[in-house]
């Protein structure tokens, strides 16, 4: 039986070409587009190693003159900053970062740990991040002020990159890495559960905290502080926050906005492009399907005298209905052999080095029942009205 419909599709190997071809497109456009939204489904079920609801960031300006450590006027003015934003009632805890989670970009470093090379994310932090964000401690302790008197520099990483340098031995108190020219030794003092400051979307990256102190900060610019605020805690809040900062550091600009905020822009950020690609993947489905009949009404009204034959010699209407589906899943096969071909070199090569094999392996599944049930549905209709055609009609065709 496979023989001999092979032997069909060879002799229209024309008319099948552009129908091998549409398939295999289409095979790699559904791809694409199931894998990318398998992919966020796989991060959005994972911890996100901090609680995000109920925090408030503030973006200080400071003007062009640097950060908060510049000159000693603008240190004393951060720390008095610090401190007044702490007494107010609805404020639970405060801190300063460099960088804010969900925020697209960062701090990104490399170290030499153990004659290999190690990337990482990263932020500058002060004390009391720990309870801004929620974050669990899993050894270890977060920063105290008491750390900027030391002669090495305290770092906190997260359990990946802990994993990734000290396998599966305790890493508090150890060393870490080489350190750049000009840097104090670096020592883990502590170990926090997986950080993922991109957000749900993004995979887990490693991560290292270090650390800036309030009463000594450096030129770290950290013009971002991290404020959790009761729950409950109504938005006229903010007013009364920019107030009073104003009112401590006078020359200073204030920008205030839910972390909540900044997330909803993260996710639109990135399921934007999903939506927009998932929506371009549908219509594109929908011309192929409606194209797809058309060609198939055409190639049978052209092949009718050859049913008529077969129904003379007595194939039954199943027998016809069943030939003409399972040439079109043998097109549809081809080409997603071709498709398949294609992107078995995305693991292979290691092009996407973020892209699991069970999110691959699930795209690649989902992109073949796609594909099938569309080229099933199409053909469905067609290889009906074939089955109704009568062999004394059929030879009387022209």
């Amino acid at each position: 039986m496979i023989r001999h419909l092979l032997k069909l599709v060879w002799n229209r190997k024309r008319a099948n070409a552009l129908m091998i071809l549409e398939t295999c497109v289409s095979f790699l456009v559904v791809f694409a587009v199931v894998t990318l939204g398998l992919f966020f489904l796989d991060n959005y079920r994972r911890p996100l190693g901090f609680e995000w609801k109920n925090v408030l960031n503030v973006r200080l300006g400071m003007g062009p003159s640097g950060g908060p450590g510049s000159t000693p006027e603008q240190a004393a003015a951060f720390a008095r900053l610090v401190q007044e934003v702490r007494s107010l009632g609805p404020v639970e805890a405060v801190a300063a970062s460099w960088v804010v989670p969900f925020e697209q970009g960062g701090l990104a470093t490399v170290y030499k740990v153990n004659g290999r090379r190690v990337e990482m994310a990263g932020d500058v932090t002060t004390v009391g991040f720990d309870k801004v964000m929620g974050l669990k401690l899993v050894a270890g302790r977060w920063f105290q002020e008491a750390d900027a008197a030391l002669a090495w520099e305290p770092i906190v990483i997260d359990q990946d990159l802990a994993r990734m340098v000290y396998g599966s031995s305790d890493p508090v108190g150890k060393p870490f890495g080489e350190p750049h020219p000009g840097e104090h030794p670096l020592r883990v003092i502590g170990v926090v559960s997986d950080f993922r400051k991109s957000g749900e979307l993004m995979p887990n990256d490693s991560f290292m905290f270090r650390f800036a102190s309030i009463d000594h900060p450096t030129d770290a610019a950290l013009r971002n502080l991290l404020i959790r605020v009761r729950p409950g805690t109504p938005v006229a809040f903010e007013e009364t926050l920019v107030k009073r900062m104003q009112e401590t550091a006078p020359d200073w600009s204030f920008t205030v906005r839910p972390l909540s905020q900044v997330r909803a822009t993260m996710f639109r950020l990135f399921l934007t492009p999903l939506i927009a690609a998932g929506t371009l993947a549908f219509f594109l489905l929908l011309m192929v399907g409606l194209g797809l009949i058309g060609v198939l009404w055409q190639n049978l009204l052209q092949r009718t005298r050859e049913i008529g034959l077969r129904r003379a010699a007595g194939a039954s209407r199943a027998a016809v209905h069943r030939q003409v589906i399972l040439e079109q899943l043998l097109l549809t096969t081809l080409g997603v052999a071709i498709g398949t071909l294609l992107v078995i070199q995305v693991p292979i090569l290691d092009l996407i080095d973020v892209l699991s094999r069970p999110v691959f392996a699930g795209g690649l599944a989902l992109a073949l029942a796609v594909i099938y049930l569309l080229s099933v549905l199409c053909v469905l209709y067609p290889s009906t009205m074939a089955a109704r055609v009568q062999p004394a009609e059929a030879l009387r065709y022209e």
